[in-house]
């Protein structure tokens, strides 16, 4: 090496600002792993916010003769002088920007960058998560800035800006390694100070994260409860309401604070859905309930099937012959257009509400009865028809039993021995015909009952078929007539709510299942209790479970 080059070369220790393209790799360079795309992101935003804070390290590069070739080898910095090539790229510097360095001749490079990445410590998370904060607080930076100047995303800023607002008590806990950062995580959920201390105080020895989130949000509806997703989150908002979101995990939509307000509006909108099904339907009541009300103890009435209008009929004879049509057109199509698929969807529609009409209440029991307008357990509206109070019941017209009970007892009444001075000869007048005509005595009635009830066990005992109908009916008319009492059968069915023992049974299949199997043999049976006899006796029994 000639004089003249030794000189040229920076004494060691010795400051100066290489051009970036005088700059290369190491080969002694101890980390061998490749810099992350993520760590030269955030180098570069952290350059071009603040400049490069830590000088790089470097040794002149000699080649095999010993000659200095102009070049600089980095041994510490090497992730910031990717960070420069990639501001280069994006046309943010050129390539002969100087970069300030340290000439380093004298220690080992290879040593040198090993110990610059070994005896090193990172700062603690939570004074990383407090210095966060106080850029937010102190410069009046947003997410998007703080961001941008230390190349990260606005979403990890907004995770630490949450956890530098954590209580300081449970920030001095994390430090002294006594919560971990998903269990702080949790905490950050809310940012009450108070509210985080105390759950923590509550905490025992389940302190899972899951379990952290649920007692700071126990006062709260998620987002996914059904009257959330029934008053939706514009309406809450525009009424007042404020949303809480866990910024760590998947919160489905986050979870309303307050709480009264959502059961207000959830009342206010089943309230106004059940005066305008009263409206256009004509029921006499309706009553909105958050869950159906299971104890109404009223008689249910069904639809039941009556002729399509001409019109009606036409317009689903239409539509069926459309959806066919289409249906034989697009059956090989691996992917329907989206307006033919627009159009189906619009024939099921038209063809379900067209088929609906098939079943109809009767003008008279929309009259006397009514509705319940609930809420499902997925948000949406489930209404009820056809219940008839007991006060709306038509009053029962007298059996011939009856009249002739009551008219004997009032002849009884007027037959009865005059007082004293009164003439006799009235009563030595009576025929033996109206002798006969008083009612039985209660001990009479009695004996006779029983031998009666005697000789209707032995007759049914002789003909299980009978048998079979008379328990059918027994049953059917308990079930599906409230309040019917001319079961001829002593035996009665024993009905437990499922709802009271599972929340929501109802709306599962087998629970919509059931209530649709129930409602179908109520449109089948006749309207009239007394009427029942007949229908059970002429079921067909092989067909029974088909129905």
């Amino acid at each position: 090496m000639s004089d003249k080059q030794v000189k040229s070369i920076p004494a060691r220790g010795t400051e100066v600002f290489i051009p970036l393209s005088k700059l290369k790799k190491s080969p002694n360079n101890a980390r061998k792993t490749q810099h992350s795309e993520a760590a030269i992101e955030t180098y570069a935003a952290s350059i071009a916010a603040k400049g490069i804070l830590q000088n790089l390290v470097v040794e002149p590069e000699y080649d095999a003769e010993g000659t200095a070739t102009g070049f600089y080898l980095v041994t510490i910095g090497e992730g910031r002088r990717l960070a420069q090539l990639l501001r280069v790229k994006r046309k943010e510097i050129k390539k002969t920007e100087p970069i300030r360095c340290i000439v380093d001749t004298a220690n080992d490079p290879h040593e040198i960058s090993l110990d610059e990445n070994v005896t090193r410590e990172d700062m603690h998370p939570a004074d990383q998560f407090e210095a966060f904060k106080k850029l937010a607080d102190d410069r009046g930076f947003g997410a998007e800035e703080i961001a941008a100047r230390f190349g990260v995303t606005a979403q990890v800023v907004r995770q630490r800006l949450r956890l530098g607002a954590v209580s300081p008590k449970l920030m001095q806990v994390y430090r002294d390694g006594d919560l971990t950062l998903e269990q702080l995580s949790a905490f950050a959920i809310a940012e009450d100070h108070a509210r985080q201390e105390a759950v923590y105080e509550r905490l025992s020895y389940n302190r899972d994260a899951s379990t952290i989130r649920r007692l700071l949000t126990e006062t709260h509806a998620p987002a996914t409860d059904r009257r959330a997703r029934f008053v939706g989150i514009e309406a809450y908002t525009e009424a007042g309401g404020t949303i809480l979101r866990d910024l760590f995990t998947e919160d489905r939509g986050g979870y309303f604070e307050d709480v009264a307000l959502l059961d207000l509006l959830v009342t206010t909108k089943l309230g106004s859905a059940a005066d305008g099904m009263r409206e256009v339907e004509g029921w006499k009541w309706t009553e909105a309930h958050l869950d159906f009300p299971h104890a109404h103890g009223m008689r249910r009435t069904y639809p039941h099937p009556v002729a399509l209008l001409a019109e009606d009929q036409a317009a689903l004879e239409a539509a069926q012959t459309e959806f066919d049509r289409l249906t034989e057109r697009y059956q090989t199509a691996e992917e329907l257009p989206d307006d033919i698929n627009a159009r189906f969807g619009e024939l099921e529609a038209e063809i379900e509400c067209l088929e609906a009409k098939r079943q109809a209440y009767s003008p008279d029991d929309i009259a006397r009865g009514g509705a319940f307008v609930i809420l499902n357990h997925d948000g949406t509206l489930r209404i009820e028809r056809g219940f008839v109070r007991r006060e709306d019941e038509k009053p029962q017209p007298q059996t011939e039993q009856t009249v002739e009970l009551a008219a004997g007892e009032a002849g009884g009444a007027a037959d009865q021995p005059r007082r004293d001075g009164d003439e006799g000869e009235d009563r030595d007048s009576s025929t033996d015909e109206e002798e006969d005509d008083r009612p039985l005595s209660d001990s009479l009635a009695r004996d006779l009952t029983a031998h009666r009830t005697l000789g209707l066990r032995l007759n049914l005992g002789e003909q299980p078929d009978v048998a079979m109908i008379a328990v059918t009916h027994a049953l059917s008319a308990q079930i599906f007539y409230v309040g019917a009492d001319t079961h001829v059968v002593g035996i009665q069915p024993i009905r437990t709510d499922l709802a009271a023992h599972a929340h929501g049974i109802e709306d599962t299949p087998a629970g919509k299942a059931w209530t649709d199997r129930h409602a179908n043999w109520a449109r089948q049976m006749p309207r009239d209790v007394t009427g029942l006899w007949t229908f059970v006796a002429a079921l067909d029994h092989s067909r029974i479970a088909l129905r």
